[in-house]
């Protein structure tokens, strides 16, 4: 069939037989690229150059789809995606086998199949939005290894356990007391969970995590390796020169769809919960304090400390590197630039910084010695001498108006 830069196939590939009997042979495809379209609702269309040469898709929907890759590394067999307006170019040299675009990029990507007939014909699939269905997609490619349904002869569990058959508990796990675990919930090797706590339906909780004693997770929640959840809070009474340790108390809630990274660590209420929304994203070796509450669908990245008793809102973002003082309040809808210091609460929504960006070397110490002198200087005089100045410029002004006026009065 004739090639055509606005050709529209519902169900389309490139025929199969350009994959080697070994890649057909040693790889199980994910996908089939009809079954892709009418997974994502997408539609597929040829870019070629007019007259060229694109194959028949009347017996290809089968083609098969491998992996998904970058622009730059995919190879046949292959699927990528263009998310950002500044990586067009690189479509045009792809070999990847598809390409996910949305139609402003596809309109673009037209023009240049129709201004340089040498490039190759292209398979784009066109959806509203390429990273939300790649984000979508990347789990039917995902190769992460599961444990099969049951509980590993090594696992210790305690009793009165309440474990759906579905559920997968891993080598060397320990199983506290009445603990109960969700339908299809995973829980790799040498993770700890304690007695009385509640995990819901299709939770990951990956090696060597630790969850303490009568926490409460939701459905979906992932739990990454070295996270520790639950811990005892940083609870203490100072009297007659020396520190008594407070119990805490409180437990800590987690709400569904939630991610804890990797060594991150919550710690338990010290008398109410401290609690975690839903759909919140918590990066890596993050800390976050006894009673701190985070709102659904905020956002904090690594190494990000918040101290005691702080509340976060709703769809918040915070940078890396950010240190949050405790007994704050900060409202939905706010972003916090990386290794911010916040001591006093956010009442607006908004982006906040703090702290200096970097710069030359040499101008940076510059600046700090110019810190460090701020100190000594005498603000509050300057700031009066300031006003005094500005006071003597505006009568300036109104003595040079007058005397231009009297200058055109004497011209007449």
């Amino acid at each position: 069939m004739s090639g055509t830069d606005s050709a529209s196939i519902p169900i389309a590939s490139v025929n199969p037989e350009q994959f080697t009997a070994a890649q057909l042979s040693q790889q199980e495809p994910c996908f089939q690229l009809g079954r892709l379209l009418v997974q994502i609702k997408g539609t597929a269309h040829w870019l070629a150059a007019e007259g060229a040469e694109v194959p028949d898709h009347d017996g290809t929907s089968a083609m098969p789809l491998f992996r998904m890759a970058s622009l730059a590394q995919a190879q046949t067999g292959e699927l990528s995606f263009l998310s950002n307006a500044k990586y067009r170019l690189q479509v045009l040299s792809t070999k990847a086998s598809a390409v996910l675009v949305n139609t402003d990029d596809l309109e673009w990507l037209r023009a240049q199949w129709r201004q340089q007939p040498d490039l190759p014909a292209l398979l784009t699939i066109c959806v509203d939005n390429p990273y939300a269905t790649f984000a979508q997609l990347s789990h039917s490619f995902d190769r992460t290894p599961r444990l099969a349904a049951g509980i590993h002869p090594t696992a210790i569990i305690g009793s009165g356990c309440q474990i759906h058959p579905d559920a997968s508990i891993g080598p060397y796990v320990t199983i506290g007391d009445e603990v109960k675990i969700g339908q299809g919930t995973q829980i790799q090797t040498g993770a700890s969970v304690g007695a009385r706590t509640c995990i819901g339906p299709k939770c990951w909780i990956e090696t060597h995590a630790v969850i303490a004693h009568d926490c409460e997770l939701g459905a979906d929640v992932r739990v990454h390796a070295h996270a520790v959840i639950g811990t005892e809070g940083f609870g203490f009474a100072f009297h007659q020169g020396q520190w008594h340790r407070i119990a805490q108390l409180g437990r800590v809630v987690i709400g569904d769809g939630s991610r804890i990274g990797a060594s991150t660590t919550i710690d338990r209420g010290a008398l109410e919960d401290t609690v975690v929304g839903k759909g919140v994203i918590l990066d890596n070796q993050i800390q976050v304090a006894h009673n701190v509450r985070i709102g659904d669908h905020t956002a904090i990245a690594g190494n990000t400390v918040i101290a005691g008793s702080t509340h976060i809102g709703k769809q918040c973002i915070i940078g890396g590197n950010s240190a949050i003082a405790g007994h704050l309040t900060i409202v939905d809808g706010v972003t916090i630039t990386g290794m911010a210091m916040i001591t006093k609460s956010i009442n607006h929504p908004g982006t906040y910084s703090s702290g200096t960006g970097f710069s030359e070397n040499s101008h940076w110490k510059k600046m700090v010695a110019n810190l460090r002198q701020l100190p000594e200087v005498p603000l509050k005089p300057l700031a009066k001498r300031l006003a005094v100045l500005q006071e003597e410029q505006e009568c300036l002004n109104e003595r040079l108006q007058a005397l231009e006026k009297l200058k055109v009065h004497g011209e007449k």
